[in-house]
């Protein structure tokens, strides 16, 4: 057996159509594209979303609601976690580097604390942004917070 000699086996390839090679192909006159019209011509290409001349469906349904330009996209960590973070590893200060470490968050993520939960340790917080009910929760445990972020 050589390189030179393979061919796939028999029956498995078809020849392609001979489109536009005249009349007696039974394929010539208008090549299969049918008589007039845009899809008849050469250089046509269907618009994403073409429905036939029906009103395509990115038309038909209603546009609603609404995003800021100048929203800031925040990783959320509540004060369970925290909770759960100074139990497991007995930490008094909880900073954006030691959550990336611990995998709640990536580097390039904006943190804010929030205040769902029970947090029973006292500790230090520093964050980009929190919210009021966890900047009380953790004060009135003795713990302290440090804003990254001035607002």
């Amino acid at each position: 057996m050589k390189l030179h000699t393979l061919k796939p086996a028999e029956g498995s390839t078809k020849s392609g159509k001979r489109i536009a090679r005249g009349q007696g192909s039974g394929r010539g006159g208008t090549s299969t594209r049918g008589h007039n019209g845009a899809q008849s011509r050469s250089g046509y290409s269907r618009k994403a979303g073409f429905e036939g001349g029906q009103m395509p469906l990115y038309r038909r349904v209603p546009k609603f609601g609404f995003r800021s330009p100048n929203r800031i996209e925040t990783k959320p960590i509540n004060l369970d976690t925290i909770q759960t973070l100074c139990e497991a590893s007995k930490v008094k200060e909880i900073n954006p580097e030691f959550l990336i470490k611990n995998g709640y968050a990536k580097k390039s993520d904006l943190i804010k604390v929030l205040g769902r939960g029970k947090l029973k340790a006292k500790v230090n917080v520093t964050s980009h942004y929190f919210s009021s009910s966890a900047v009380k929760e953790i004060e009135k445990l003795g713990g302290k917070i440090k804003k990254l972020i001035n607002d």
